[in-house]
């Protein structure tokens, strides 16, 4: 097969594929970052959400059906797709459609994973994909959807799931999968006490992303047989999955080179200190997430703001950003920051100091400040004179601070109780 008729193989595949993604969870291991918004909807980046990161993989793989489901606090996620996803041409059958739970089949909200897809099971049907993709709404991470429909495709296989290598001591918290020499899945236990290494490996272990690819008819199937099952958890990756290793072919695709051909990467930012390290490599030299890759442009919704600006050029106050990333609409006022990340509409007034922080849009923090490895939400108006990050027992007085020693501080904390979805 020449390059165009991959080409013309691959834009089939991806045409005829119906994605939906997972977008109903709460993240509450983020702890107050998600207390108004889903752990989808949760800033990232500089500039954008964690869900722009699927959403785009999507748009870039060449799939323009897409479907998000949501559920908890779904407010600025649903407002946020709205504003930034709308470019879809409709005449074209082209869309991103929101699915909120609407109790549409049974008398709850979404109790699973499964249950999320199995209460949307007539929109399925409506649609007549050849195949679904099932995609987890809260990881970071590029990737070519393409080569997994190739891949399930030349596989011959009923379903495929997405996995990459992770840590042993980090594999607790996925499901955890062991293949045969021919990719076909063998064992696959959903987050597991004592997880299984790599052969020959024993530091590795072979994680789900959360990532599946279901023929139609074996995707309604398995869930019309699994809402029939009783004590069913009704979800993938404890469920359906497991279900079917034996009953049909199941097999794994491993994540370990992107679409540049470069080593995969991938993260679960479902901590604080997961998040706050995974913003902090971005602002490397060469960092593993290039989000200056025109190959492959992670899209957003943008408010149109002014750039940024960095005033006062006197000795001891001097507004400066050293190895940091600054978005549109910030002023940094005669202030110095360093090593951090700081998303829109920022103003850091001046002689504060800044360091190894990640700061939420709308922030103002007041004159004389210091801020040091800190996550700080959006709204925040820090105090004049404030210093977080700086003392530990003071700082878990007052704010949250994580086992890695990050601080988050939300608006609440400050006592400033603004009560709105962001």
């Amino acid at each position: 097969m020449d390059n165009q008729d991959s080409e013309r193989y691959v834009s089939r595949l991806t045409r005829n594929t119906l994605a939906l993604v997972m977008a109903g969870g709460r993240g509450s291991r983020l702890k107050q970052l998600t207390m108004w918004r889903a752990k989808p909807a949760v800033y990232f980046g500089g500039k954008f959400r964690i869900i722009d990161f699927p959403l785009s993989n999507c748009v870039n793989s060449g799939i323009r059906r897409v479907g998000i489901l949501t559920q908890y606090k779904a407010h600025s996620l649903i407002k946020h797709v709205q504003r930034g996803w709308g470019f879809m041409r409709g005449e074209l059958g082209e869309f991103v459609e929101l699915l909120p739970a609407q109790q549409r089949l049974e008398t709850s909200w979404y109790e699973g994973t499964a249950d999320a897809i199995y209460q949307n099971i007539d929109i399925i049907r409506m649609h007549n994909p050849e195949f679904v993709l099932i995609l987890a709404g809260d990881h970071i991470y590029k990737m070519d959807y393409g080569t997994v429909l190739v891949a399930h495709m030349e596989s011959d296989a009923d379903i495929t799931v997405g996995c990459i290598e992770v840590p042993l001591e980090q594999a607790q918290a996925f499901g955890v999968l062991a293949v045969d020499e021919q990719g076909r899945i063998v064992r696959f236990e959903e987050k597991p006490d004592c997880p299984t290494p790599l052969p020959g490996n024993p530091e590795l272990a072979m994680a789900s992303m959360g990532i599946y690819v279901f023929r139609t008819e074996v995707l309604i199937e398995e869930l019309l047989r699994d809402a029939e099952t009783p004590g069913s958890s009704r979800d993938f990756g404890a469920d359906i999955i497991p279900g079917n290793i034996e009953r049909r072919r199941v097999t794994a695709f491993p994540f370990r080179l992107d679409h540049a051909g470069q080593r995969a990467y991938w993260r679960d930012v479902g901590t604080v200190d997961a998040f706050w390290e995974a913003n902090q490599e971005l602002i490397g030299v060469s960092p593993e997430l290039n989000l200056y890759d025109s190959d492959w442009p992670i899209w957003t919704y943008q408010e149109q703001v002014p750039p940024a600006k960095f005033v006062f050029d006197d000795e001891g106050r001097r507004g400066m950003a050293v190895d940091s990333m600054v978005a549109g609409g910030c002023v940094v006022s005669g202030a110095n920051v360093r090593h951090s990340l700081l998303f829109s509409n920022v103003r850091v007034n001046s002689y504060c100091e800044i360091e190894d922080s990640v700061i939420f849009p709308d922030v103002e923090v007041g004159r004389n400040s210091v801020v040091k490895k800190a996550v700080i939400d959006k709204g925040c108006i820090i105090p004049e004179d404030s210093r977080i990050g700086v003392d530990a027992v003071d700082d878990a007085r007052r704010f949250h601070v994580s086992p890695g020693g990050v601080v988050l501080v939300t608006p609440e904390m400050l006592g400033q109780r603004i009560h709105y979805a962001r």
